[in-house]
């Protein structure tokens, strides 16, 4: 009898294991953006409103810096957010870096490197702000709450402006110099990447609208046994 309920302790011990979330590997997805598109963007200031509009930077670079990310990251149980603060630099007349992504609840500093005034805004719907003008060394910051795409620019120069990202989560990277990109630690199951770049316009083919916003978007899925799962985008 012993023997049988010792039998039987085992088999319900390995079937719990099986489908124990503990048992589940986390994953990656991983790849390189190819951004190909040679547009001249207008040094004019654009639409301070628009989300889809061309910015005003003048590195070639940072125009193909993009933003991946996957459409509904998962939030882990009892997840806390960290107090963190990150930076936005002005110099040289421009944004550095150019395309910012965060998460909810980060506070954004905005040091004044240059020898002039500059003025920091964003009439942008996600949120909206104005830290003044403000002299040379000196520094303004803002805390962003609410998710989505804020166009940040500067009053007194209008060829300056950037793009800050705000997330729920934490399943999001902007690309390295090389088009390269890595999210980690993303737990098993599926998924869309998508991938957000400012020259995308929704005129061409394979871009999909997600709230307001022209992007490109590739399902995923990371398997139980977690790894790295591969994707490439192309921004013709």
């Amino acid at each position: 009898m012993t023997r049988v309920l010792s039998t039987v302790l085992l088999l319900v011990i390995l079937a719990a294991t099986r489908v124990s979330p503990a048992a589940r590997v986390n994953g990656a997805v991983r790849g390189r953006v190819d951004v190909r598109a040679e547009r001249t963007l207008r040094d004019a200031r654009p639409d301070p409103g628009a989300l889809g509009m061309g910015g005003g930077a003048r590195d070639p670079q940072e125009r193909r810096r993009s933003v991946v990310y996957l459409a509904n990251g998962p939030q882990a149980a009892f997840e806390q957010r960290e107090d963190r603060r990150v930076r936005m630099v002005q110099q040289n007349e421009r944004f550095m870096p150019h395309v910012l992504a965060i998460v909810a609840g980060t506070w954004v500093d905005f040091p004044n490197a240059d020898s002039t005034y500059h003025n920091v805004f964003s009439l942008s719907k996600a949120h909206r702000f104005n830290l003044g003008r403000y002299a040379a060394g000196k520094s303004a910051a803002e805390r962003f709450e609410s998710p989505g795409m804020i166009r940040v620019f500067c009053e007194i120069h209008s060829q300056m402006s950037a793009f800050i990202w705000v997330f729920s989560h934490k399943y999001f990277t902007t690309t390295a110099d090389d088009g390269r990109y890595r999210i980690d630690n993303i737990p098993p199951g599926s998924y869309n990447v998508m991938v957000w770049n400012e020259t995308l316009r929704g005129d061409e083919s394979g871009i999909f609208r997600w709230n307001g916003i022209d992007v490109l978007k590739r399902p995923i899925t990371i398997p139980e046994s977690g790894g790295d799962v591969e994707l490439d985008f192309v921004v013709k």
